[in-house]
């Protein structure tokens, strides 16, 4: 049974853009059945940034955001491959079970969330 993953990619800055997906193509294909990407996969491109700190001679870096669902029993290799891969600076593999935020509200907490304001504001 495919599980919720996030990963995130931290790629040297000084590789083209057309390594770098190249790269996610390859490391995605791992991923899904019979050599295909995830079905499920969202992948969120934030670009070059700068490092909080510098990592080797490197200040900048190319940061990709990506989730899926795969099986556990294809992440030993896909780990194995971003470990092996120089282009890959860093990465992290959660588990990702849900979203990060205060958690929805039903509508009868929305209203009684809006008395309290009122009457913080009616104290003033």
């Amino acid at each position: 049974m495919p599980r919720p993953y996030e990963v995130m990619y931290i790629f040297d800055s000084a590789l083209e853009d057309a390594a770098i997906t190249e790269k996610l193509t390859r490391f995605h294909n791992m991923l899904g059945a019979h050599g295909a990407p995830p079905a499920d996969l969202k992948v969120d491109t934030w670009g070059r940034r700068q490092l909080a700190y510098t990592i080797g001679p490197r200040e900048t870096g190319y940061y990709v955001v990506a989730r899926f669902g795969a099986e556990p029993a294809v992440l030993p290799e896909f780990e194995r491959a971003l470990k092996l891969d120089d282009g890959v600076v860093r990465y992290l593999i959660s588990l990702h079970e849900h979203e990060v935020g205060a958690p929805p509200m039903s509508e009868e907490e929305l209203v009684a969330a809006r008395r309290r304001d009122d009457d913080d504001d009616d104290e003033e």
